[in-house]
């Protein structure tokens, strides 16, 4: 989801000696060595093996992860080692920061979290205790894609090798595929799963919080993408993409009008001998001629 790694304390910088303050920059701002990386290599690998995940979402982040590196190479490449070294030092977070929300903001992002990624992952570890393989097969593809989602974020902001369309794209991309997920996960749970009479008071309520927590999803994530990432925040990339290139460009012109007045301010000098040395010429060729 868009800005899910906010959760996680942002890292320290080296450099200044300070942590950084939090932004809602889509990818994070957390090393790749972070224990929260760690625990989502973990948990795809475990969703990997456990036949739990269809073969389409397995390949969906194989997929993605070409189709990135394929566009960030050809259509999107990273202008940040043309731009000028002074400014990216003087605003080293302006660089790649892409959209810095508010407080409110900040309550959404925690919100996602807790819907997105806290609730699912205790509605599956309550499947596993329980024996509910059902609940489990459900909620399983979204947790694996977000644990993709999340961790692609992170590796491609704290690389700083990616344009900001390219880092754009990985919520985007992500969102939109697990939407149908949660579609999926959402008539699962309502359509298939039926309480009899004689379930007990806790097995109802169990059931119940699979079916909110799936609708809570599918309306949590949808609101994101349709409010919030393509009418907001892609833009926003895009926008920012096209001034660094144009300042790239502009600084480009510069150099080389730079260099163009170098050369010309150095060759009067010489053009100035010739003309002397052409004078000199025709003075001597005038007085041979009146010697003649």
């Amino acid at each position: 989801m868009s800005g899910i790694s906010l959760a996680v304390a942002p890292r320290s910088d080296p450099d200044h000696g300070s942590e950084r303050q939090p932004t809602a920059m889509l990818g994070g701002v957390m090393g790749s060595l972070r224990v929260i990386e760690l625990q989502l290599v973990a948990f795809i690998m475990v969703f990997s093996a456990s036949g739990l995940v269809p073969l389409i979402d397995l390949v969906f982040p194989v997929a993605t992860t070409i189709y990135l590196l394929a566009i960030s190479r050809l259509a999107f490449p990273p202008l940040h080692s043309k731009l000028d070294a002074a400014a990216a030092a003087r605003s080293p977070a302006a660089s790649q920061e892409i959209f810095r929300g508010s407080k409110l903001f900040q309550v959404y992002v925690v919100l996602g979290t807790t819907v997105g990624l806290f609730l699912p992952l205790a509605h599956v570890l309550g499947g596993f205790a329980r024996g509910d393989d059902a609940a489990v097969r459900s909620a399983t593809p979204h947790l694996f894609l977000l644990s993709c989602q999340i961790l692609t974020e992170n590796v491609v902001g704290s690389l700083g090798a990616f344009s900001p369309p390219v880092r754009a794209l990985v919520p985007l991309l992500y969102t939109v595929r697990r939407v149908f997920v949660i579609v999926d996960w959402v008539y699962d749970v309502w359509a298939n799963r039926a309480l009899t009479r004689a379930a007990t008071a806790q097995e109802a309520a169990w059931v119940w919080f699979g079916r909110y927590l799936a609708a809570a999803n599918l309306v949590y994530f949808s609101a994101n993408l349709f409010v919030f990432l393509i009418p907001r925040f892609l833009p926003r990339a895009f926008e920012k993409y096209f001034r660094m290139r144009d300042e790239v460009c502009a600084k480009t012109a510069e150099d080389k009008h730079a260099r163009g007045h170098l050369s010309s301010s150095s060759s009067p000098a010489p053009a100035a001998e010739q003309q002397e040395g052409g004078v000199v010429g025709a003075a001597k060729s005038e007085v041979s001629k009146k010697a003649d």
